[in-house]
């Protein structure tokens, strides 16, 4: 049941028109936050936003390729021109390379995921933080990965990108303290996602394949990562910041035999 937690507040997404963006918008606008919907592709964030419309919700969407600075600062002025202020950046939006070793991995690849997932949220920081000082505070939330803890093979280039973005994470947080905004980052496990199933022919073999490596027995659901933004974005969390929230089931501590 809402709860209307996040009322009188604007939060901008990226990523939003993806499984765990399009949960987290919708979340948000749930609890009365107003929402800018931004996506590289602008008919999911479209979809997105008609549906938070539908149940009530009060949202935008923009097409956002957060790698543009011109983009990002343009999105950051649409969620300032259309609800007067901002107070919520959640980064969601990365992009996937393809698996391969280092030696292999072509470098496109390579500058494509730091240009998305690490220089996107800092490029969404920098045109974010003023705007959201100037409304009083707020949070930023950045989603970074399991895989920036502890990282696995052929992934080099997502997993480098996920460790910088909690790094990152930490020191944005004591740059802006004294301006009343928390920022953290959230590190999900292996999340039922379009992405992730695209490896598998069927639901069951990727629950069967991905779900024992958590201690819950089980892969995790774009809500439950939704609901660890909602409680780092509102005043629950009114004493964190510099976190790095693990919503893995249990992933990296999980000893697995050999």
């Amino acid at each position: 049941m809402e709860s209307g937690k996040l009322e009188g507040s604007v939060a901008l997404v990226t990523g939003a028109g993806g499984a765990i963006g399009g949960a987290t918008a919708k979340l948000l606008a749930s609890e009365k936050a107003k929402i800018l919907v931004t996506d590289n592709r602008l008919d999911a964030a479209q979809a997105v936003a008609l549906e938070i419309q539908k149940n009530g919700g009060v949202a935008e969407p923009f097409e956002l390729d957060v790698s543009d600075q011109t983009a990002v600062q343009l999105a950051a002025d649409a969620a300032k021109s259309a609800f007067g202020r901002l107070t919520i950046l959640v980064n969601v939006a990365a992009a996937v390379t393809p698996d391969a070793p280092v030696e292999t991995l072509p470098l496109e690849e390579w500058e494509r995921a730091f240009s998305v997932n690490l220089t996107g949220a800092f490029l969404m920081a920098k045109y974010a933080i003023p705007l959201i000082r100037d409304a009083g505070g707020g949070a930023i939330v950045n989603i970074a990965s399991q895989l920036g803890t502890i990282g696995v093979p052929n992934r080099s280039a997502y997993c480098s990108t996920k460790a910088a973005l909690i790094h990152f994470t930490t020191i944005l947080a004591a740059e802006v303290a004294a301006d009343n905004i928390r920022v953290n980052s959230i590190s999900p496990g292996v999340i039922e996602t379009p992405r992730t199933l695209r490896r598998f022919d069927r639901i069951e073999d990727f629950q069967a394949a991905r779900g024992p490596l958590h201690m819950l027995g089980r892969v995790g659901r774009p809500e439950e990562v939704a609901k660890a933004v909602l409680f780092l974005a509102s005043d629950d969390a009114s004493f964190s910041t510099a976190t790095n929230l693990l919503v893995d089931g249990g992933y990296i501590y999980l000893k697995r035999p050999k």
